[in-house]
């Protein structure tokens, strides 16, 4: 079977919010356009415009409802975002943090530090790794946890940019340190994504139902699934396009 990109995405708001896409154009030495350029800091955050640790930001691993919240880029760079047990907010992130803040309070825990401002990123992006990398991840790996669980689970659970089917599970692993074709654009691998409770969250629901990394753990003796990687040739990707793996 040839390996094709079977999906794609961002997160325009860092652990808020899921938006796929159906082509996206690449820059060698950037994060995906648009992906998580903003992040929404909790009052226990410290207060700068810089790269923070998810720790410092409203995250799906302490407020699992915000698995449901899904997002639309708009003209103009402003924001719809919606979630079944809320109305559809619409707003320019630049101009209209407050509103975003609000929005979410009713979906977020009651004991989590309260959520305060949005900052925009810096031109790395908000990724965990505070890299200008795009995670990637493997449908057959997904299959392989999921069997592991003994429970169907979601791709979206893992926030990846770029989802890849026809591979061998846990193949994404060995291409640490090479490059990957997609299409046009030239990828190089960087490490493996450890993952944390935030994988538990269904998008589906917004209930923790799955014991995600500690499945990983007790099956393979790690806690990762997908990989980063760096843009270094250029390009657009749509779904479809051929991967070419190392």
């Amino acid at each position: 079977m040839t390996a094709t990109l079977a999906a794609i995405a961002r997160y325009p708001v860092k652990g808020v919010g899921i938006e796929p896409l159906d082509r996206v154009q690449l820059q060698a030495e950037a994060p995906m356009p648009g992906d998580r350029a903003w992040a929404l800091l909790h009052e226990g955050a410290a207060q700068t415009d810089d790269w923070q640790p998810r720790r410092n930001f409203l995250v799906v691993a302490n407020g699992p409802r915000l698995a449901q919240v899904r997002a639309q880029t708009l003209e103009g760079g402003r924001l719809r975002l919606t979630h079944p047990s809320l109305d559809p907010l619409e707003f320019a992130p630049a101009t209209d943090g407050d509103a975003l803040a609000r929005w979410v309070r009713p979906i977020w825990p009651e004991t989590s530090p309260a959520p305060t401002r949005l900052v925009q990123a810096p031109p790395q992006g908000m990724a965990d790794n505070g890299r200008a990398e795009l995670s990637v991840l493997n449908l057959a790996s997904l299959q392989a946890l999921s069997d592991a669980l003994g429970q169907p689970l979601q791709i979206e659970r893992f926030r990846g940019n770029l989802v890849l089917e026809g591979l061998s599970p846990w193949e994404e692993f060995d291409w640490i340190g090479k490059s990957l074709t997609l299409g046009e654009v030239t990828l190089e691998v960087s490490q493996r994504i450890e993952r944390c409770r935030a994988t538990e969250a269904s998008p589906l629901t917004g209930d923790r139902d799955a014991l995600t990394v500690a499945a990983l753990y007790k099956t393979w003796k790690h806690r990762d699934f997908g990989v980063y990687a760096r843009v270094t040739s250029p390009g657009t990707l749509t779904p479809g396009d051929k991967v070419q793996t190392p």
